[in-house]
């Protein structure tokens, strides 16, 4: 019996290992965000080749229903000058000449400023200053 509940043990560490060698599906962290690997959308795909932990092995891994995704994409240029809509973006509508304007915003004027205290006033050297006492010898150096 301990025999037979020691090789079920065995068996049942073992099989955690052994997963890693399967397939794995990617899904994303978050929505609407794509994991790109390799130029290519893995997002709810499988994958192969995938060693998890093991990342220092330089295997490739295999995305299979992935769909290559264009780094640089090519979105065309719009150049107001030529007179012509672009084509992607906000639509532009200028308004008629003779349209009822909106009431005029009332005046409004704030302003800031900065500048330093005052300072504060010195006293003027007096007219009779006291006299000048003599430091003793011994502090004399």
């Amino acid at each position: 019996m301990r025999t037979l509940s020691a090789l079920l043990f065995v068996i049942a560490t073992t099989l955690p290992a052994a997963a890693a060698d399967g397939f794995n599906i990617v899904v994303p962290g978050r929505p609407g965000v794509p994991i790109i690997i390799n130029g290519v959308d893995a997002s709810y795909r499988v994958i192969e080749g995938d060693w998890g932990l093991q990342r220092g092995i330089h295997i490739q891994p295999t995305v299979f229903g992935g769909r290559y995704v264009d780094p640089v994409p090519n979105v065309g240029h719009y150049y107001p000058s030529l007179g012509h809509k672009p084509g992607y973006g906000r639509l532009e509508i200028e308004p008629p000449a003779n349209r009822k304007l909106p009431q005029p915003a009332e005046s409004f004027h704030e302003s800031w400023s900065a500048r330093s205290a005052p300072m504060e006033r010195q006293n003027e050297v007096p007219f009779n200053p006291p006299e000048v006492i003599v430091a003793p010898p011994e502090f004399r150096r």
